[in-house]
């Protein structure tokens, strides 16, 4: 249909004013906080983190980012180590050191051409079951900061909802954000700090032997496997689909190398281990970013915050309610689970695209990942002459 044909889908991108396009990609920019921001919070409340080195290697990825691929691919800590960091099992040696590792394993696989394989070897209905669980997860992470002040996430919901059809479109996220703050800086009983400025540089961290070996051990092999398939394969499967006319495509190989190699640079500097997200590509573009402007963006923003503030990030950060920015990833959720893949699917596959998306949703997109094989393998079985079509 030519609704849906890719000369109809990217030709919204270059209308408007050029303050328009801006204001689209400010408002793209920092739409995939939601996400962001709990785990940064939780890893500065760990003491041996310092947020100088956490922010410049987000925002000198981020730009990095922009700058290679021209779209608005998204930089997020990755979710395993942040979660082993908050719990207080590893310290920054031991970041420093899964960065490394990480990065050069994602490296290797991706000259090797190994993460092209494994993009191939995956069927269409597990890849859209992933998507369908990774726009679950979205939506369900919002729903759980709105509990937190359920008011103020149902007024952010709302709000949001009506100016997305409204003339404010273009930076609907960006006002629920600064609305936010706002609310917050006037109804916190917590003072924010006054800014001390000045200028502050990364600590060189280099991993020992023992960091090196207690990272390889607990975090690499759960972290790779949600990379490649969440940061490498459901992102660029998602960004075929926004920007079907890539002249150069962005692959999941070309994702992993970057990404690696990213962090193998960036890792001694005191940078978190980072990736892209399939999810911050969507709420992303969902609230306007089309471009490489996004992320080059949100990586000044983290630049200046780290190099100028230094140690007043955390207090600063803080006072963001994040129920409010549940909305984001509500909406950009419930869109990346009902899209047109799903909707337009085959009854017959129906049922392997919803269980893959469940089990991502519920257990984590590497359990899904299998799961989704293994029912895909028994549809074929029972009835291969359909699995041919």
């Amino acid at each position: 249909m030519a609704s849906s044909s890719p000369s109809t889908r990217q030709r919204p991108e270059g209308v408007g004013t050029g303050l328009q396009r801006w204001a689209r990609e400010f408002s793209g920019a920092f739409a995939d906080l939601g996400t962001f921001l709990p785990l940064i919070i939780g890893v500065f409340a760990v003491e041996q983190m310092d947020p100088t080195g956490v922010l410049v290697g987000f925002g000198l990825f981020a730009i990095a980012v922009g700058l290679i691929y021209r779209r608005p691919i998204p930089v997020q800590p990755m979710k395993a180590v942040a979660a082993v960091v908050i719990t207080g099992g590893a310290n920054h040696s031991m970041v420093a050191a899964t960065g490394l590792l990480l990065g050069l394993v994602l490296v290797v696989l991706a000259l090797s051409g190994a993460v092209g394989r494994l993009a191939r070897w995956i069927p269409g209905t597990v890849l859209t079951g992933i998507q369908l669980g990774v726009g679950l997860y979205l939506a369900w992470a919002g729903v759980r900061l709105g509990l937190q002040e359920p008011v103020l996430g149902g007024v952010a919901v709302i709000g949001l909802l009506v100016l997305q059809r409204s003339v404010l479109k273009p930076v609907a996220a960006l006002i629920v954000v600064a609305g936010a703050a706002l609310w917050a800086g006037m109804t916190s009983d917590a003072l924010l700090p006054e800014p001390v400025l000045g200028v502050s540089f990364p600590q060189l961290i280099l991993p020992d032997q023992q960091s090196l070996w207690m990272a390889s051990q607990t975090l690499l092999l759960p972290q790779l496997v949600l990379t490649l398939t969440n940061a490498a394969l459901i992102t660029a499967t998602i960004a075929a689909d926004l920007f079907p006319l890539e002249r150069k495509p962005i692959t999941p190989g070309r994702l992993a190398f970057t990404s690696g190699l990213l962090n193998v640079i960036l890792a001694s500097l005191g940078a978190f281990p980072m990736c892209h997200g399939a999810g911050g590509l969507v709420v992303q573009y969902k609230f306007g970013a089309r471009t490489g402007l996004a992320p080059v963006i949100f990586g000044i923003t983290c630049l200046a915050f780290g190099v100028f503030l230094g140690n007043d990030d955390l207090a600063i950060v803080s006072l963001l309610p994040l129920a409010a920015i549940c909305a984001l990833l509500v909406i950009a959720g419930a869109d990346l689970a009902f899209g047109k893949h799903l909707l337009e699917v085959r009854h017959d596959r129906l049922a392997v695209i919803l269980l893959t998306g469940i089990s991502c949703a519920v257990l984590n997109v590497a359990a899904g990942l299998l799961i989704g094989l293994l029912t895909e393998w028994i549809r074929r079985v029972l009835a291969p002459e359909r699995s041919q079509v």
